[in-house]
């Protein structure tokens, strides 16, 4: 088991402690969890908030086990105080996502580290692109930049199809988050590994071309 660093400990801690009380107080629940209504009323620490609230003790254990496994990889090739903002702007992106996507929908509702995780998970992929990662429903392992691909792929057509209660917009904007803030902290990336960031870069201008032409 690998060594955890005091700063994924911490932000563990504040998921499971905030999660905690959500799960045992309906009130506090509903008063921060993301919801596009409460946000147009002006209650935007919803944006920042629901980003440490889950649905359930399963939901909480996949978020942060995801977060244990990758945070170490970015911490180690970024630092510590980057780390954190790739992780705290993914979680933020993914809302603003979600809320350009929803800002119609006043009933819409979501919770979940999701996009802060997914943002550390896309981090670490683009230094180890050729490190093992696989699908929960398929038993074999795949070098991480074709999860990666595959993953914004799918988070693109969840998006259109709406398919499941998942917020396949705040995955994929905490993606793009990571993304674009490692190539910023990480530049050299662009010379050693220009072929994974080109890859990873498909996702994100087929969803900006699908949204121009108005088919999500």
């Amino acid at each position: 088991m690998q060594n955890i660093h005091p700063a994924t400990i911490a932000i563990i801690a504040v998921n499971v402690l905030i999660s905690l009380k959500g799960f045992s107080d309906f009130s506090f629940f509903e008063k921060y969890k993301f919801n596009i209504a409460g946000i147009r009323r002006g209650e935007q620490i919803r944006m920042f908030s629901s980003g440490f609230l889950h649905v359930d003790y399963s939901h909480l254990l996949f978020n942060m086990l995801t977060l244990y496994f990758f945070a170490n990889v970015v911490i180690g090739s970024v630092g510590v105080t980057k780390f954190v903002l790739i992780y705290l702007a993914s979680l933020l992106v993914g809302n603003l996502l979600s809320f350009y996507f929803h800002k119609n929908e006043f009933h819409y509702s979501a919770v979940g580290a999701s996009g802060a995780v997914m943002g550390i998970l896309y981090s670490a992929i683009l230094f180890y692109p050729d490190m093992r990662l696989g699908f929960f429903f398929i038993p074999v392992q795949f070098p991480a930049w074709v999860f990666g691909l595959a993953y914004l792929l799918y988070s693109i057509y969840g998006m259109r199809s709406r398919l499941g209660n998942i917020g396949h917009d705040a995955h994929f904007g905490g993606a793009i988050a990571g993304y674009v803030l490692t190539i910023a902290f990480a530049p050299s990336l662009l010379e050693t590994s220009l072929w994974i960031v080109a890859i990873l870069a498909i996702p994100i201008v087929l969803l900006f071309v699908l949204h121009k032409l108005g088919k999500i």
